[in-house]
């Protein structure tokens, strides 16, 4: 079972799964190298943001990220955080890529997915009238 994210004020179980891509579908993973800086990167943007990182894997030309993060950041937020924290210093290390304005489309998937099923919540929430 996972564990609940606890703060003085909140009590949450928020995973998501996102998945992003390179500009122009670069397949930029291709090269070891870069895909373990990358995965270095944001391993160390989870650490200082406090998300916990659960899988973090890459195909050639896209990346696949599940973390579990705080009810204070959005989705958006965590994706500029992540983004924007590897774009810059992946393309100053990398010397083809220094050419492109970005390293990443601003396009991204993400999904929501916790330990109870939707339904499971539906008729708990339901259930919570009749509730003495």
């Amino acid at each position: 079972m996972e564990n609940y994210r606890r703060t003085k004020t909140t009590v949450s179980l928020i995973n998501y799964h996102f998945v992003f891509c390179p500009r122009y579908r670069r397949k930029i993973f291709l090269n070891p190298s870069l895909e373990e800086r990358l995965k270095k990167l944001v391993q160390d943007i989870c650490d200082e943001q406090g998300f916990h990182l659960l899988a973090l894997e890459t195909d050639e030309d896209h990346v696949h990220l599940f973390l579990n993060v705080l009810p204070s950041f959005s989705p958006a937020d965590v994706m500029a955080k992540i983004k924007g924290g590897t774009s810059k210093i992946i393309r100053d290390e990398f010397s083809e890529l220094k050419a492109m304005p970005s390293l990443w489309t601003r396009s991204y998937f993400v999904s929501t997915a916790g330990n109870a099923l939707s339904q499971t919540i539906k008729r708990y929430v339901e259930s919570q009238k009749t509730r003495s």
